[in-house]
């Protein structure tokens, strides 16, 4: 008897410390999986990733996945700042502030999660239809380091939307203070998506006339001697390579590897398919994320009425955000 129970209780010391184990292996994962995708950030930020040189498949070298997780932690820091001033501002004493910290938290990143869901079929159609190359998968890692450069904004800008959260009582300032970040991360964003469109565009010409250079079969035994000439040896010994006249006028431009993530490429000018893919996405996206957050709503937690993880279904949000502004002017 008492060796049937020491073995049961190996077998379960040993069952359970491989479940340990496994736990700590899957946190090991995900640690890795964020620092990945930290890593995917910091190079779309500073640009590293939508170097013309670097997008020779036409595509960004980001993962997906991983930058997903990031949206969430990013939404999600933004949400608790933006959710503070419910937590020292509100009228009632036994106000749930807890729970509206958590829908904060909860409803920023499925803000824009929501929303790429919703318009992207769209934005890829559009997208073909002018005349695009861009294929689905790339059309959806452009978008997504899109909102990760708009949510490392607003994540960047949190601690400036709780100080005030903090720090003020009007619910009509918070509320505007707020659109105001959201626009202008929504601004960065945009100007991203805008450059890396054109980049993209760049990089896949590019990668379809070196295809059709790589096609040529033979050459004519002029072109083949001219080629042996421009190769010869120069005065100095050195080989003179063949260099062509974009690249000479390339090198005599910026760098592309100083090019940051929102600046514009030098020489080149946008193309008339990326103004006509970027206005249609500003429209259908910028449209669509207004009006989600005004169904998610609310958000900053209004001192006057009581908690509801969400608000009954009136109105639009230019109109709610036309009538704060008045009444945050008119002090009404």
């Amino acid at each position: 008897m008492w060796r049937a129970g020491s073995l049961c209780w190996i077998v379960g010391t040993r069952r359970y410390g491989i479940h340990g184990r496994a736990g700590n292996v899957i946190w090991l994962a995900k640690g890795l999986v964020m620092v990945g995708a930290l890593r995917d950030l910091d190079r779309i930020l500073r640009g590293d990733a939508t170097q013309v040189e670097t997008l020779r498949e036409a595509t960004l070298d980001v993962s997906v996945r991983r930058l997903a997780w990031l949206l969430v932690a990013l939404g999600g820091i933004y949400g608790l700042c933006m959710g503070s001033y419910a937590v020292f501002r509100h009228n009632e004493p036994e106000y749930p502030y807890y729970w509206q910290l958590l829908s904060t938290t909860l409803k920023v990143p499925g803000l824009f999660l929501l929303t790429l869901a919703v318009t992207f079929p769209s934005l890829y159609v559009f997208n073909a239809l002018v005349g695009s190359r861009l294929t689905m998968l790339p059309v959806l890692r452009l978008l997504v380091a899109s909102l990760g450069v708009n949510l490392a904004v607003l994540a960047s800008l949190g601690p400036i939307v709780a100080f005030f959260g903090v720090s003020t009582t009007s619910y009509p300032f918070m509320v505007m203070l707020n659109v105001v970040v959201f626009t202008v991360a929504g601004v960065l964003g945009l100007l991203f998506l805008l450059q890396t469109l054109h980049r993209l565009t760049l990089a896949d010409a590019r990668k379809r006339r070196e295809s059709d250079v790589g096609g040529v079969e033979s050459f004519s035994e002029s072109a083949a001697d001219s080629a042996a000439d421009s190769m010869a040896p120069s005065a100095t010994g050195a080989a003179t390579p063949i260099v062509l006249a974009e690249d000479a006028e390339l090198a005599t431009r910026r760098s592309v590897l100083d090019l940051g993530a929102l600046d514009p490429t030098e020489g080149h000018v946008l193309g008339e398919h990326v103004k006509k893919v970027f206005w249609c996405w500003i429209v259908v996206f910028g449209l669509v994320g207004a009006q989600m957050g005004w169904v998610l709503r609310p958000f900053v937690g209004d001192p006057d009425a009581p908690f509801a993880w969400f608000r009954e279904r009136e109105g639009n949000f230019f109109e709610s955000v036309w009538q704060t502004f008045v009444t945050l002017v008119t002090g009404g």
